[in-house]
């Protein structure tokens, strides 16, 4: 699954310690989700969409192959 989380997080300014404070996650699984090697289970998708207020779609979306 690819998505815009990195785009989203500089874009407020925050490093990846800082967002993921917000979410109340780790650093590393911010980290893993940013590089595609973790899809966020659904709470945590709705949470990362109000942190941006967005919609989950706005944010992540499937790989075309």
């Amino acid at each position: 699954m690819n998505n815009r989380l990195r785009e989203l997080r500089e874009t407020n300014g925050w490093s990846q310690g800082e967002l993921a404070e917000r979410l109340e996650v780790s650093r590393q699984t911010v980290n893993a989700l940013e590089t595609g090697k973790y899809d966020p289970s659904l709470p945590l998708a709705f949470r990362i969409a109000r942190l941006f207020d967005a919609r989950i779609e706005d944010i992540f979306f499937p790989d075309v192959t």
